[in-house]
């Protein structure tokens, strides 16, 4: 059927922009204009039209975001019930001495069908809707849209590191990225806008209740002083035009009402309400089972409705048999799907198809195990803007330039790090891991800076006491603001992603032996290989095979020292393996060979190179005491001698020096293991590795 031109020309003007002032002009026309009966009549029976077919709407929308528009319908609608509200008091207060009938049939006919004309009656009804409407539902709505609001906006900045990670990680292409990001800014909208919607439909709810007592008070009024009514005729008529009244304006309200309860209470994910409800309420066979049970012992007590009981016994236990067949003939037909769809995060129903045969399902495979990754760090969700690129955050930024300085640093490509958000971590908490596991982690303000004491600060300064997490040093958290007079107070001031990227930093050099596996050794000698093809393929599997190697190079950076010289340690390699294979061995050659680069690294330039040895008489202790790579100390000495250590590494720090141990080689690789965590300023040299030509200068000796 074809549109009439006219009817056309109207849709085309409502299409091309005029429909919203035309509605709002029309919006106001029926407050201020008259409209006699028929006209209200008309307008009555659309209202209720269309909250109806809101609510349809609701229910048969597949997810929220399906139905953005729904805060504009819900607004639009809430003016129409107010403005009909105004107009149908208008007419009942001019005319309503005239009958029942002087506001309408549809209010005539709520007020003497729906009520049967006893006004007292009709009173409690419109209280018991408003009681629900207002009490109930409305204030239940609101509450899950301002929750939920609350919770989209906080989950947005994850949403998008996510959709950043997945995009790098190449899970997704740049258009579906760019679809995502503009979902999740919908989502936030669509919850904010629903949150302050609902503020309309609580307003709407009050005014229902006000109009009320308005127009019985003014009604009486009007029909006792004006017209002259006897105040009980007065009291009738008007009550129930008012009664009525307000039962058409309630209805359409919990109508829409609920409407806006179901649509904020539905999950985000797509899926038909009608079906889901079927299948999650009625679907289970047992609780089915059980309720038809309960329902039959009731109907079988003496003096109860017994028929009633019991018919609705049969009929549950009816459907409890017929979903006990199904779940029975699914397991039949889909066992060996079972595990992948418990995988994929679906229900056995949805094994069959609509012909009952079992339908394909993706077997398992190993891409369902996913790698741990080496370097991650996990963020409260008050840290997300240090690491959200469109928030301004550096993180990222400082991360990739820490991974660039350590990977020149240590000689090998330090691997990427994960970030991700972690809702369990305290909203300002963050923390550090290596290959899945936490190794440390630390607490920051994000809206301040931290001042750290470098040890000539001039003067206390106000702030938030901390700690700095790399190196345990006292801080204090200050306000941006507090920045230039912290500086002119001689602390150093550093950002909150600085203070991560340090700790970061200083982390991955302390775990460096297990961020290099054997797949980086490979790539190493690869890339070494391009210039010293012969010295690789005498290595190995010629000579060593790769997990000695990669033993080697970790003992190397555990000892802090960078694998920049990969050639020579190639060479002693290559050298030292025809006479032993013991990894431990094999490094104390490869530092033999690097001594001039591990003393450079520890003295730079300078002539002499200070140092400390130990007591003759401690000496003989520590080689009868230490046997091979273990150490059997007794208690006491070993507290006495990390104390006269950790004594000689303040002396040295006090003159700006290197604190450097001179010791017999037998002894070094032990006595380095002991004082490594304890001492890490101490660096432990055996004789044969300082070079010939470097000057010692002996600053004192270990006893």
């Amino acid at each position: 059927m074809t549109m009439p031109p006219a009817a056309r020309r109207v849709f085309d003007l409502l299409r091309h922009g005029l429909g919203a002032p035309l509605i709002v002009l029309a919006l106001l026309a029926m407050v201020v204009v008259p409209l006699p009966a028929p006209v209200l009549d008309a307008l009555f029976t659309f209202n209720i039209a269309i909250s109806l077919m809101v609510l349809l709407a609701v229910v048969n929308v597949k997810r929220p975001l399906d139905f953005t528009i729904f805060p504009i319908v819900l607004l639009i609608t809430t003016m129409l019930r107010l403005a009909l509200n105004v107009a149908s008091t208008r007419v009942i207060l001019m005319n309503g001495q005239d009958g029942h009938e002087a506001a309408g049939k549809v209010i005539a006919a709520f007020g003497e069908f729906v009520i049967g004309g006893d006004y007292a009656v009709g009173i409690v009804v419109f209280a018991i809707l408003t009681i629900i409407n207002f009490v109930v539902i409305t204030k239940g709505a609101g509450r899950v849209s301002e929750v939920s609001a609350r919770f989209i906006l906080d989950a947005m900045p994850g949403k998008q590191m996510a959709i950043d990670a997945d995009l790098n990680a190449g899970l997704l292409t740049r258009e579906e990225a760019k679809a995502r990001r503009e979902e999740v800014r919908e989502e936030a909208d669509f919850y904010g806008a629903m949150d302050g919607a609902n503020k309309f439909i609580r307003g709407d709810a009050i005014a229902a209740i006000l109009i009320l007592f308005i127009n019985l008070v003014g009604g009486l009024a009007i029909g006792v002083m004006v017209h002259g009514m006897p105040v009980g005729q007065a009291a009738a008529t008007y009550t129930l035009l008012t009664i009525g009244d307000g039962l058409v304006s309630q209805l359409p309200a919990l109508l829409v009402s609920a409407a806006v309860a179901m649509l904020v209470t539905r999950a985000s994910r797509a899926q038909d309400m009608g079906k889901s409800m079927v299948g999650q309420v009625f679907g289970q066979h047992r609780a089915l089972a059980v309720a038809a049970g309960i329902m039959g012992l009731v109907g079988l007590i003496p003096g109860m409705p017994n028929l009633a009981f019991l018919t609705i016994a049969a009929i549950l236990g009816g459907l409890a048999w017929l979903m006990y067949k199904r779940s029975l003939e699914t397991a039949q037909g889909g066992d060996h799907h079972i595990g992948d769809v418990g995988v994929a995060g679906g229900s056995p129903s949805a094994l069959l198809e609509n012909d009952g045969r079992p339908s394909p399902t993706a077997e398992l495979s190993w891409d369902e195990l996913r790698p741990v990754d080496p370097l991650g760090l996990e963020v409260g969700y008050r840290l997300i803007p240090l690491v959200d690129k469109n928030q301004s955050g550096e993180l990222m930024a400082r991360i990739k330039g820490v991974r660039r300085k350590l990977t020149q640093d240590l000689g090998f490509l330090v691997p990427p790090v994960h970030i991700r958000d972690n809702l369990e971590l305290a909203p300002n908490a963050y923390r550090l891991l290596v290959h899945g596991v936490a190794v440390a982690g630390a607490d920051i303000h994000p809206d301040r800076e931290l001042a750290l004491d470098p040890g000539g600060a001039l003067g206390p300064i106000d702030g938030l006491a901390g700690k700095d997490p790399a190196f345990g040093l006292d801080a204090t958290w200050i306000l941006p603001g507090a920045r230039a007079q912290a500086e002119a107070l001689g602390y150093t001031v550093v950002d909150p992603a600085t203070v991560v990227a340090t700790h970061l930093s200083h982390l991955i050099a302390e775990h460096a032996p297990e961020l290099l596996g054997h797949e980086e050794v490979q790539q190493l000698l690869a890339t070494l290989a391009k210039s010293a093809p012969k010295l690789v393929e005498d290595l190995t599997p010629k000579s060593l095979s790769l997990p000695v190697v990669a033993r080697v190079l970790q003992n190397l950076l555990g000892e802090r020292i960078a694998l920049r010289q990969l050639r020579k340690i190639v060479e002693s390699l290559v050298e030292n393996a025809p006479h032993t294979q013991d990894p431990a061995l094999l490094t104390a050659a490869v530092r033999t060979a690097l001594g001039r680069f591990i003393v450079q690294e520890i003295a730079g330039n300078t002539p002499e190179l200070p140092v400390y040895t130990l007591n003759p008489q401690l000496e003989r202790v520590l080689q009868d005491s230490m046997q091979g790579n273990g150490a059997a100390l007794e208690p006491g000495l070993a507290e006495r001698l990390h104390q006269s250590l950790a004594d000689a590494v303040a002396k040295q720090e006090a003159r700006n020096e290197p604190s450097v141990l001179l010791v017999p080689a037998p002894v070094r690789q032990a006595l380095a293991r002991m004082v490594r965590h304890s001492v890490p300023q101490l660096s432990v040299l055996a004789y044969n590795e300082v070079p010939e030509d470097k000057r010692l200068k002996l600053v004192g000796s270990i006893s």
